[in-house]
């Protein structure tokens, strides 16, 4: 899978996501997602995030903020 299809994939469960109300979503892990939802958190659009899974397939945990 290509590097945009990662993030476009990424963004589309938290927008789905935040439509179904819920708490958390999971996605595919690589730097360049930890980065964004970096960013996203500091900008307020994320509550945070976490590494999980095990070595060989890391996964991304999104907690997801509602105002």
């Amino acid at each position: 899978m290509a590097m945009n299809d990662l993030l476009s994939d990424m963004l589309t469960r938290i927008r789905n996501g935040q439509h179904a109300h819920l708490a958390k979503v999971g996605a595919q892990y690589s730097n360049l997602l930890a980065n964004v939802c970096d960013v996203l958190k500091r900008e307020g659009y994320i509550k945070d995030w976490a590494k999980t899974g095990d070595v060989n397939k890391p996964c991304l945990e999104i907690h997801l903020k509602y105002h």
